[in-house]
């Protein structure tokens, strides 16, 4: 597999099986696995969330690490592949000790499990997003290549979604069969990834001019100084923040102001359109270039959200449309930052001779976990300011909770906008657009 070969459409596919793993992983992490411990097993609610927490921290912390590591290991095999191997093994292990535990199973058993689990999973996804962007070195091989991969992502989450469904109809829905069944998909679907990523695929050889023995204060430096990569993960951050505003109210808002039981339906829905996203706005960067289509996708995102000002309680058909749209644009400007980020480790590369596309791309999941954890801090304190109280049956709030989740996702994407268009070269083009390869 070199950068100079298009890979056929099934290869990618294959490539891709790990991210369903990696991407499906993240829901049950998320909304089901800490309820199952805090209610089946029995653990404390504070002490369940602060185990979670620190979790998702060391998860961040390892992200560079394992960028870095992965970027200058040298074997037989490859540079990702080993870590992805290894890497998958560990999250498949830790897989079936977190979502099965023994009855009784303690804080310690849990923290213990979670962070070897959080590792194997960084320890896999990180180094096959770097794989992902050395497979090919044009900017529209790039995004179609980071398009499966996010695809792939979504239909995990889909799946995941879908589980529990399928065995509340089967009769069977009840919360150890609903994670339990959750842990062994995701497990499946992840052996199968790494034997695919095993006997079917190899790495690009290292360029002539690429060194594997770089100094890990010399790649902290160039994250922290590079301008280009820092205008590209700010992006990002203001893109994450935005769904994160978003994701935080959006049970509320479901519930309390259109007055729906449940958030399921229009979550399985929402993701079942989000798996053709990523393929479209992948062709849609083939036209108008990856900045130009960035720069739309969070501005229709910007629109979507104003437009939930305009949502009544008996104007479903619009929240549905409105729900649609947001699949349809669903990670839309992380997939172009994404296969950004990879034309500044070629600039680094052909400059220093060294490599560094793991470690940027590692920095990617440091600033997406900060801007949830900041997403959350923001959106339940502003909407608590405006009056609205989750244990009230009263309508105090509901309109203030209604405008912030309009108007926080959008204030969220159009920064995006801004940080990445801002501050105009001579050529007329914008920082980054200067700074990396054409698009």
């Amino acid at each position: 597999m070199t950068s100079q070969t298009r890979e056929s459409g099934p290869r990618l596919a294959g490539f891709s099986v790990i991210s369903i793993a990696t991407g499906g992983f993240n829901i049950p992490l998320q909304t089901y696995l800490p309820a199952f411990y805090a209610t089946v097993i029995g653990m404390d609610l504070a002490t369940v969330g602060l185990v979670f927490m620190i979790s998702r921290l060391w998860s961040a912390a390892a992200d560079p690490m394992i960028g870095w590591a992965s970027d200058h290991t040298r074997t037989r095999i490859g540079r990702r592949k080993p870590w992805i191997l290894g890497g998958g093994l560990l999250f498949l292990l830790s897989l079936l000790a977190v979502f099965s535990p023994p009855a009784g199973a303690t804080p310690l058993y849990l923290g213990g499990w979670l962070l070897l689990l959080c590792l194997g999973w960084t320890a896999t996804s990180t180094p096959l997003y770097a794989w992902g962007g050395e497979m090919a070195s044009s900017p529209v091989e790039r995004a179609r290549i980071q398009a499966y991969i996010q695809t792939g992502s979504s239909i995990g989450i889909f799946l995941v979604l879908v589980l529990p469904a399928v065995l509340d109809a089967l009769g069977r829905g009840n919360p150890e069969a609903r994670v339990g069944s959750m842990g062994a998909l995701v497990a499946v679907v992840l052996a199968i990834g790494m034997l695919l990523i095993a006997f079917l695929f190899r790495e690009p050889p290292l360029g002539p001019r690429t060194s594997v023995a770089a100094n890990w204060r010399e790649g902290i430096r160039t994250v922290l100084t590079d301008h280009a990569l820092w205008r590209i993960v700010a992006s990002d951050f203001f893109v994450a923040l935005g769904q994160g505003f978003r994701t935080a109210v959006f049970l509320f808002f479901v519930t309390r102001y259109m007055g729906m039981a449940s958030p399921a339906l229009l979550l399985m829905l929402q993701y079942a359109f989000g798996m053709f996203a990523a393929p479209l706005w992948a062709r849609i960067s083939y036209r108008f270039g990856r900045l130009r289509t960035l720069i739309m996708a969070e501005g229709v995102q910007v629109v979507i959200n104003l437009m939930v000002l305009f949502l009544t309680p008996d104007r479903m058909w619009l929240f549905i449309l409105l729900i649609i749209g947001q699949g349809l644009t669903q990670g839309s400007g992380n997939l172009m930052l994404r296969s950004m980020i990879y034309d500044v480790a070629d600039r680094h590369r052909e400059a220093s001779g060294v490599e560094r596309a793991g470690l940027f791309s590692s920095v990617f999941n440091v600033t997406t976990n900060a801007a949830y954890a900041v997403a959350v801090g923001i959106a339940l304190s502003v909407v608590g300011f405006l009056g609205f109280d989750p244990r009230s049956s009263g309508t105090e709030g509901i309109t203030g909770m209604h405008m912030f989740f309009a108007i926080g996702p959008a204030v969220g994407h159009l920064l995006s906008i801004l940080v990445i268009s801002w501050k105009r070269g001579k050529s007329g083009g914008s920082l980054v657009e200067s700074q990396l390869p054409s698009a």
